[in-house]
């Protein structure tokens, strides 16, 4: 857990205990403990299933006040941004682009020092690469909140480090691997990743309150939480921030509407052709990195549900943000959002352990239909 908290986006998704299921109609309930036992500032989540919405929400928008929290706010949805970008190579792998097994040096000549590593490596964290996020200094976040991050430089950060296993060996969660990703997807159309993601993603699905920052841009547009981190200077609203450190690892900023919208068009809709779906759903083991049960494809996880069958999703780690969620493979789907990460309010590390298995399973009580 610790990693969570001084990492970010450098731990594991999904960590944590194994997700419990609530008794019947509890999820409100739920969202209630997360502001007032676990005291996350806020809480926010929607239901989708069968063409119907619902929104719920909890707690104030503003710390130390009575504000309330806007349904559907937007919040920066860190590594869900892995999806986003998943989802683009395998459109390129559709139409031919991008091979998945071929080497990153194919499209990124002197990337990397390993000629083996591949492509599918990259999306299901096998590759062995360095974690960039835990060489940064985001332990002391106040004095790297504002700092701009080119990709190459982020990835100069990671190629100064030994990798941690050999490629293929196992899973070993890495942003590396997506600002990879992110440089391959512009070499071969030409194009920024953020228009790729905006063009053959948001725009097709129409998810509207779904964005990719602009260069410089630290705001949060639309209605939206204020989001708070534990820094040097104590707890304080970290809502801006430059997310380039994040880029194609966790820069996106959407809504849990529109992540569900997103999950169950890349799982369930036509986002992508079967075969590329089914490449998506080839998963590896994650022993040790994430929660029992949980093993990673291309881009996306699949999590067991207490009440029998899986889902499928992300979730998403960001100073001021956590969110978590997916879709079952019949449609329904649910994310949650908390305006800052476990242990920013929480007193100890077991704590903080536990409030994270709280927004788990809130995930889980609500894909199980309470």
């Amino acid at each position: 857990m610790k990693k969570l908290l001084v990492g970010v986006l450098a731990a594991a998704m999904l960590c944590g205990g194994t997700a419990m299921a609530a008794p019947e109609n509890t999820t409100q309930k739920q969202l209630d403990g997360l502001t007032k036992q676990y005291r996350f500032p806020a809480a926010l989540a929607t239901t989708t299933d069968q063409g119907r919405t619902t929104h719920q929400t909890s707690g104030t928008a503003e710390l130390n006040k009575r504000v309330p929290v806007p349904k559907n706010g937007q919040v920066r949805a860190g590594s869900n941004t892995k999806s986003f970008v998943a989802a683009v190579v395998m459109q390129l792998n559709a139409e031919g682009k991008v091979e998945l097994d071929a080497p990153v040096t194919k499209y990124l000549p002197n990337a990397i020092k390993d000629n083996t590593i591949t492509v599918r490596q990259l999306l299901n964290h096998t590759s062995g690469l360095a974690n960039y996020t835990n060489f940064m200094g985001l332990d002391k976040f106040e004095e790297q909140r504002h700092r701009y991050y080119e990709p190459h430089e982020l990835l100069d950060i990671a190629n100064a480090h030994e990798p941690t296993n050999a490629p293929g060996e196992k899973f070993k969660y890495s942003n590396t691997n997506y600002v990879l990703l992110g440089l391959i997807v512009q070499k071969v159309t030409g194009r920024p990743i953020a228009e790729n993601v905006d063009q053959r993603i948001i725009r097709k699905l129409g998810l509207k309150d779904t964005y990719w920052p602009a260069q410089g841009d630290e705001t949060i547009k639309g209605k939206h939480p204020h989001g708070y981190a534990k820094t040097g200077n104590g707890v304080e609203d970290v809502t801006e921030l430059d997310p380039s450190w994040g880029w194609a690892a966790g820069q996106i900023i959407s809504t849990t509407k529109d992540l569900n919208t997103f999950f169950n068009a890349l799982v369930n809709g036509d986002l992508l052709p079967k075969a590329q779906k089914n490449e998506m759903k080839k998963t590896v083991d994650t022993k040790g990195e994430m929660m029992p049960g949980v093993r990673y494809g291309l881009g996306i996880m699949t999590t067991p549900l207490s009440c029998g069958g899986n889902y499928w999703g992300h979730g998403g780690d960001i100073h001021g943000y956590e969110t978590r969620g997916g879709v079952t493979e019949k449609g329904r789907a649910y994310s949650v959002a908390v305006t800052a990460l476990p242990g920013t309010f929480q007193d100890t590390p077991e704590e903080a352990e536990k409030a994270h298995s709280a927004v788990q399973a809130t995930v889980d009580s609500a894909l199980c239909g309470n």
